[in-house]
């Protein structure tokens, strides 16, 4: 099998682990292009799927996921990474912060990011930046990013979810 088919693989079966638990506390999952047509059809705890955004490079980009809970107060657009062999993808990593801090319209932005691939020092390198609020603005500093992995995910939305 060929490293990228390899990737794409284990990045899909991070999306469906993130579809998993969250339809599991009661989201219902949707395609964002059909929920913004006729959102009044739908409840208040979504999960919307490939939701855009214009990038800092001002093209069209996508999100894997947006969450939407009235329930529990909650808007975090979810950007999942996976890096399963070496690779280059780790080497994009401060374009995604970029885009989290300067292009996504949410608040809250989740970046769950896992596999054995990542260069040492890259997951550090983001979780440092994210910390350190680098390269953040006046305007942008207000922004909540959360850096998990799988596990951290399952954690966090076990104790987010059942209160």
């Amino acid at each position: 099998m060929e490293k990228g088919t390899k990737s794409n693989i284990s990045g899909n079966q991070l999306e469906v682990a993130v579809k998993t638990v969250l339809t599991g506390k009661r989201f219902e999952l949707v395609k964002y292009r059909v929920w913004e047509k006729n959102p009044e059809k739908y409840g208040k705890e979504l999960l919307l799927e490939n939701v855009p955004f214009t990038t800092v490079y001002e093209h069209h980009g996508n999100t894997e996921f947006l969450l939407i809970s009235e329930k529990y107060e909650l808007k975090i657009r979810i950007e999942c990474k996976w890096q399963q062999v070496a690779g280059s993808v780790d080497e994009k990593l401060p374009y995604l912060y970029l885009n989290t801090i300067e292009a996504m319209p949410e608040d809250s932005i989740m970046i769950l990011i896992d596999g054995s691939g990542w260069k040492t020092g890259a997951i550090k390198w983001l979780k440092d930046a994210v910390k350190q609020k680098k390269y953040t603005t006046e305007e942008n500093k207000h922004k909540e990013i959360l850096v998990f992995s799988l596990t951290d995910f399952f954690t966090w939305a076990n104790k987010t979810f059942n209160r």
